[in-house]
């Protein structure tokens, strides 16, 4: 038996916030019954949400659509990657409402580089051609170790896109996870896409 508060009262145990609560999933195969009761006054209402680790299959939109292109810039074999390639992502993202602080977050493979951050061995050359259409504009940009990711203080509904240039360094077979969008205070406003596997092969 789970029992929460509500109103700011101390959180019970097992609770993620005051009026929060985790339940285990049922064993597998097996079913189980949520019987909720309320005492005190007031009306209350209650939002069940499932939460599940499972791999992404498809594309998924929840008031978010968002493709990903892939173009070589520089790539020394044709139709394969290898080290030292440098390639162009186009993100497209369709919002179906206006909402606030929107995230775009796409996946690089270990090891790449994103360009345009101005460090050394950048290059402003390789980077110069990316583009930005929309009625949006980012508040910040990360180009990190592992993701590039794009913050918009206000994002219309509509279409936006945005570019970024990135630097194959490493050799292997990198598995990415989804690309996504999300409202951030909105979390249930979101949008992704799975990303294939990655091969990179050393430069001959």
């Amino acid at each position: 038996m789970h029992q929460t508060r509500w109103f700011g009262a101390p959180a019970a145990p097992g609770n993620l916030r005051n009026n929060a609560m985790l339940l285990p999933w049922a064993q597998e195969g097996g079913k189980e019954t949520l019987v909720v009761q309320h005492q005190g006054t007031g009306k209350p209402w209650l939002t069940l949400q499932s939460i599940a680790a499972v791999p992404l299959q498809k594309p998924f939109a929840a008031g978010y659509q968002v493709t990903r292109t892939v173009t070589p810039i520089e790539q020394a074999v044709k139709g394969r990657y290898t080290r030292g390639d440098v390639l162009r992502v186009t993100l497209e993202v369709n919002a179906s409402a206006d909402m606030t602080w929107v995230v775009v977050s796409d996946p690089v493979p270990g090891g790449a580089t994103i360009l345009g951050t101005g460090l050394g061995r950048d290059s402003a050359i390789a980077s110069s051609g990316e583009k930005r259409a929309g009625w949006a504009w980012p508040a910040f940009e990360e180009r990190g170790f592992e993701a590039f990711r794009s913050y918009y203080e206000y994002v219309p509904k509509g279409t936006i896109k945005l570019e970024y240039t990135l630097r194959l360094n490493n050799v292997g077979e990198f598995a990415l996870p989804p690309t996504r969008v999300e409202a951030m205070y909105a979390p249930e406003m979101f949008g992704e896409i799975p990303n294939a596997k990655l091969k990179v092969e050393a430069a001959k």
